[in-house]
């Protein structure tokens, strides 16, 4: 089996945008984004200016990826990278594939001069969890909050 962790290009978008799609609406069971502003956010990240996104790519199909935010830490005063996604279909999950992918993030956050590299999973996500604290992650100490600003 050939497995090769890459850098997404131009030609991964439709691949890309079906995993994306099965990450949103399959895994997370949050509605459907229109396809337009996911090509948008696909070419953002393939210009490397405010992230990057990784892709699994087994025997020529993709069968997972991974995106980089790019921010700044206050407290450390450095940049790091935020791990917001890392998903591979079913079968490829609790497998190199998977612990390729994961690796690579973090390469890349050493490589590239980051200070760290933090993500957040859900709190129902068992399976990831188990997958994070096996990789010796370190839980954060901190508690997550978001603001979502009412529809117009």
């Amino acid at each position: 089996m050939s497995l090769i962790i890459r850098n997404a290009e131009a030609r991964d978008q439709d691949s890309l945008t079906e995993l994306m799609f099965a990450y949103i609406v399959g895994f997370y069971k949050k509605p459907k984004p229109d396809t337009s502003k996911i090509h948008q956010l696909i070419q953002t990240l393939l210009d490397h200016q405010r992230g990057i996104q990784f892709v699994a790519e087994q025997e020529g199909e993709l069968v997972g990826f991974a995106t980089l935010y790019f921010a700044f830490s206050t407290m450390r005063a450095e940049e790091i990278t935020i791990m917001n996604d890392l998903f591979l279909y079913e079968p490829y999950r609790n497998t190199e594939v998977e612990d390729q992918l994961f690796m690579h993030c973090q390469h890349y956050t050493q490589h590239e001069g980051y200070a760290y590299m933090s993500w957040i999973t859900g709190t129902d996500n068992q399976r990831a969890q188990q997958f994070f604290d096996q990789k010796g992650s370190v839980r954060s100490e901190w508690v997550n909050y978001s603001f979502v600003p009412p529809a117009p």
